[in-house]
């Protein structure tokens, strides 16, 4: 009788928003080994949702759009998981100094009971060691080295490596071993995003669940009640703009949340009465152009993948990073058998 040892591709992924999410989940599927590494204390990067004892307000990416067949056929499954919905608000748009009526066909979806749902559900059975903050690497005898902020080096080693992080991070940790993506990641008008979140104890009198707002140190007000599955006190999102933010980005917490309150009553949205809470987004948007949809360097078993490298949207992060995964399964034969 023939014995038959299996022993599958290794695969370090480092960054478990939607691109590194979606990566990790097809390589899974494809028969590799994969391990996610991510800074913070949860899933979904910017597809995210700050919760608190009292209230919860989605102050990343506030809806996503689905155009291309592939993604389509997952935004299905999360229909399916009761994880993601279709969105339906009111919108308004402010330019010319007045507030216009918005007509718009395009289907907009969210997660739910949060926007950080889908990233959740598809973390669910993949294996993620969080609050781990990858900031070197190193490439030695054919397999990956990785070393931790918080707890030094990582005892495992890999075959490959996927940095799933916006091009400023992605840039600083593969630099030192690829050079190329310097240029590329130069390329990408990476720009933060100032949010600010209100809580209401009644519902403001506003015509509107969402609007878009031109012109104004303001990009964008939503209601996050007005979106599905959503409970508890009435809270609403403001973003500043990624121009007015970026120059701003190094403005004390609450001297650009003033500027921004100041902002939104000047449009007639009066958070006075609110408590409010700010994040700082310090890479929110940007993407480079041709889009690539992802790199991967194949001498050095090395990939790159996230919405910078694929039209900067919910939806150019999921499949960058799917693209991704199939690429390196194309390369790399994903199961040795050895008998």
């Amino acid at each position: 009788m023939i014995e038959h040892q299996s022993t599958k591709t290794s695969v370090a992924i480092i960054g478990a928003g939607i691109a590194g999410l979606s990566c990790a989940t097809q390589l899974n599927a494809l028969g590799f080994q994969v391990q996610l590494f991510e800074k913070s204390r949860g899933v979904s990067g910017r597809m995210s949702t700050r919760n608190t004892d009292e209230w919860s307000a989605d102050h990343g990416a506030q809806y996503f759009t689905a155009r291309d067949p592939v993604f389509i056929q997952e935004l299905n499954k999360w229909m399916d998981a009761d994880v993601a919905a279709i969105w339906n608000p009111r919108i308004k748009v402010y330019r010319a100094n007045q507030w216009h009526e918005h007509s718009s066909s395009e289907k907009r979806y969210v997660g739910i009971p949060a926007m950080n749902s889908p990233g959740r559900y598809l973390a669910k059975s993949l294996p993620i060691q969080f609050n781990q903050t990858i900031d070197l690497i190193a490439y030695e005898n054919g397999k990956w080295l990785l070393h931790s902020q918080e707890t030094g080096d990582i005892e495992q080693q890999f075959d490959w490596i996927v940095v799933a992080m916006p091009a400023p991070q992605a840039q600083i940790l593969a630099e030192p071993i690829d050079k190329s993506i310097e240029e590329i990641a130069n390329h990408v008008d990476m720009q933060g995003c100032w949010t600010v979140m209100a809580r209401f104890t009644g519902k403001p009198n506003a015509p509107f669940d969402a609007a878009f707002v031109n012109d104004e140190i303001i990009s964008w007000i939503s209601r996050n009640n007005s979106k599905p599955n959503r409970t508890g006190p009435e809270t609403w999102t403001i973003h500043a703009n990624p121009q007015w933010s970026q120059e701003s980005i190094e403005l004390e917490k609450d001297e650009a949340s003033k500027l921004i309150l100041d902002c939104a009553k000047k449009l007639g949205f009066d958070c006075d009465e609110s408590n409010i809470a700010i994040h700082r987004w310090r890479y929110a948007s940007g993407y480079i152009n041709p889009i690539l949809g992802f790199k991967l360097r194949e001498d050095l078993n090395l990939g790159f993948c996230g919405d910078w490298l694929n039209g900067g949207r919910v939806e150019g992060a999921w499949l960058s990073g799917f693209k991704l995964a199939n690429e390196i399964s194309i390369k790399q034969p994903h199961l040795i058998n050895k008998g």
